[in-house]
């Protein structure tokens, strides 16, 4: 089971996405929940983004949104960095 550290910066992000898609509170909830089990399984979609975001890893909440974290495989430790559109978080 992995640790999830929410940073200031996403805590601030994720009340706003959560405000403008309430809709979504459900699947973000349940993705988080499967991100803190194993942030591998296919259906989150997890991914490493390159250019200024060398480093920074990815999974999907849905076809258009998306959450952006940095997986510390040694401590088990996921740090969340930001959630939004597709557009917005890869900026």
């Amino acid at each position: 089971m992995y640790t999830l550290v929410w940073t200031f910066g996403f805590t601030r992000a994720a009340r706003k996405f959560l405000k403008q898609h309430p809709d979504l509170r459900e699947k973000f909830i349940a993705i988080l929940d499967d991100l803190e089990r194993d942030p591998f399984q296919p259906h989150l979609r997890y991914h490493h983004l390159g250019g200024k975001l060398q480093g920074v890893q990815a999974i999907s909440i849905t076809c258009s949104y998306r959450i952006t974290l940095t997986t510390l495989i040694a401590n088990q430790e996921i740090n969340l960095l930001d959630v939004g559109s597709h557009d917005d978080v890869y900026r």
